[in-house]
């Protein structure tokens, strides 16, 4: 299992997804500083699912990294780029990428008013036409060539939520970055889902969750909030309408400590590495002030205390309370830990947390 709380790990992962947008040796490679080298690639002579096959020195942990959407209004663009779209509407809209009336529909199951057909939806997400059939051939064919390695799985955007279904499939760990709502095609797969936590003694499963969601606050398409005909999703023609994922999500609140816009250019890899997925992310410049005034504070109080010396009534305790000569007072954690490292993980597939989507829709 990977370790999701090691920002080291996460790091490395994410770069594989960066890398699996680009060939090998491309100027925007991320060097993985030999810990991980390619071992096969797949997909760059068709027009459908593309990415990298990485593998550590004894090839006892395969990660197979797979590429997102190619678009252009997040800063890509290529020959999958249509196919891409197509899977995107048809995966993580609420009913065909029928957001309005002028809107052309990737699959025949609307029915009118808000109405969509529930089978038929079913059907169509299982279609050769889409990538979740390629991409579990492509992971059959990795588990024949890899039959004694443990498998890893990771994807930045459609990427991740592919990943993140392959995980529900399969059972095999799986890192997603950034990626859209896959609580919805997964549930229309009928993909094995665990059940709620609430359901467990403790509130907690006897095991660890296979499947991770790493994402920030200022992303639109992660936070399910990039939709409408008249979102920046909508206008480049993406019906982008899920919001809940599986598994459990890492959500780094980068609108709240370092005070990002929500803005879909947020939602590209490169920034989310270079600024976000770093040991002290969240660390502003008036935090790091105070905390190097409280750690001067302390030395201070240290070294009166060894010599037996306070300039107060006490002998240091600070008066009648000793207020004064106790430690200052740390912020509540709120899962952020302060800015640094990995935030805590959350569930969002569990019913009582009410991640809510697609109400308006019916499904017959």
């Amino acid at each position: 299992m990977p370790n999701t709380s090691d920002i080291t790990t996460i790091g490395a992962l994410a770069r594989m997804s960066s890398n699996a947008y680009v060939e090998e040796g491309a100027a925007n490679w991320w060097d993985l500083e030999g810990h991980w080298n390619v071992s096969d690639s797949f997909g760059w002579n068709e027009d459908g699912i593309r990415g990298h096959v990485f593998a550590d020195p004894t090839n006892s942990t395969i990660v197979v990294a797979i590429k997102g959407t190619s678009a252009t209004f997040i800063g890509g663009g290529g020959s999958t780029g249509k196919n891409d779209k197509t899977n995107d509407n048809l995966l993580f809209s609420c009913c065909c990428a029928r957001v309005d009336w002028s809107w052309s529909t990737v699959c025949d199951c609307y029915s009118g008013a808000y109405t969509c057909g529930q089978d038929c939806l079913e059907h169509a997400v299982m279609t050769k036409s889409a990538y979740y059939p390629a991409a579990t051939n492509l992971f059959n064919n990795i588990t024949a060539l890899y039959p004694h390695s443990q498998i890893w799985l990771t994807g930045h955007s459609l990427g991740g939520s592919l990943a993140s279904m392959l995980s529900r499939t399969y059972g095999v760990p799986s890192v997603s970055f950034e990626a859209p709502g896959d609580l919805l095609p997964s549930r229309r797969l009928h993909l094995p889902l665990p059940p709620p936590p609430s359901s467990f003694r403790g509130g907690k499963s006897s095991g660890p969750e296979i499947t991770t969601h790493v994402f920030h606050n200022a992303d639109p398409i992660a936070m399910g909030v990039c939709n409408g005909a008249l979102s920046s999703c909508g206008v480049a023609g993406f019906a982008l309408e899920t919001r809940c994922h599986t598994g459990v999500s890492i959500i780094y609140d980068v609108v709240g400590r370092l005070g990002w816009s929500v803005d879909i250019r947020t939602h590209s890899i490169k920034p989310v590495i270079e600024q976000v997925l770093i040991e002290d992310w969240g660390v502003t410049k008036e935090q790091r002030k105070k905390e190097e005034e409280e750690e001067s504070v302390r030395v201070n109080r240290r070294g009166v205390r060894r010599w037996g010396w306070w300039p107060l009534p006490g002998g240091g305790k600070g008066g009648e309370d000793g207020e004064e000569g106790k430690e200052p007072k740390k912020e509540p954690d709120d899962g952020q830990h302060w800015g640094r490292g990995v935030p805590d993980a959350i569930r969002q597939d569990d019913p009582e947390q009410e991640c809510v989507e697609c109400s308006r829709w019916e499904y017959e």
